[in-house]
């Protein structure tokens, strides 16, 4: 003999929808499924995220991320210091110093099979007149290479 546990639903047959929190059903009315009481329960509940708070009073890093400049190239290879007294040593009066003649000199290494930007740096103990083409100098090099007689171009 068939049991209602055998009976199934003929194919193609949906099940009616049955809307929540109607009437005095213990399935499906008052609560419906709201799990507890309170803020929660409510409608148009939206709690911001508390870790949103804590972010919020944090101080922002100003130069860093959005706020940096544009022209801020933090990927751009820096230059490397060459000082008065290795020139002095490697170069004689009268010498036209580059980046190319330091990197055949063993002064710098080459970057990428180039020569790499270089600045002088120093602000005494050249005695020799040089050139110096195609770096830069800080201002105590610039002085000390033009009372020596030397140029900066």
């Amino acid at each position: 003999m068939a049991t209602l546990n055998d009976i199934t639903r003929p194919a193609g047959v949906k099940r009616a929808y049955r809307r929540i929190g109607r009437g005095q059903s213990s399935t499906r009315g008052k609560q419906s499924g709201r799990g507890g009481k309170g803020q929660t329960a409510r409608a148009g509940n939206k709690r911001r995220p508390e870790l949103r708070d804590i972010i919020k009073k944090l101080p922002k890093r100003r130069g860093y991320g959005k706020n940096r400049a544009r022209t801020v190239n933090p990927a751009a290879p820096r230059p490397i210091i060459v000082s008065l007294a290795t020139l002095e040593k490697l170069f004689a009066s009268g010498a036209e110093v580059t980046a190319l003649l330091l990197v055949e000199r063993g002064a710098v290494s080459a970057r990428g099979g180039k020569a790499p930007a270089v600045k002088i740096i120093g602000n005494s103990g050249l005695t020799k007149k040089l050139t110096i083409k195609g770096m830069t100098a800080s201002a105590g090099a610039r002085a000390a290479i033009e009372k020596a007689g030397g140029t900066v171009a």
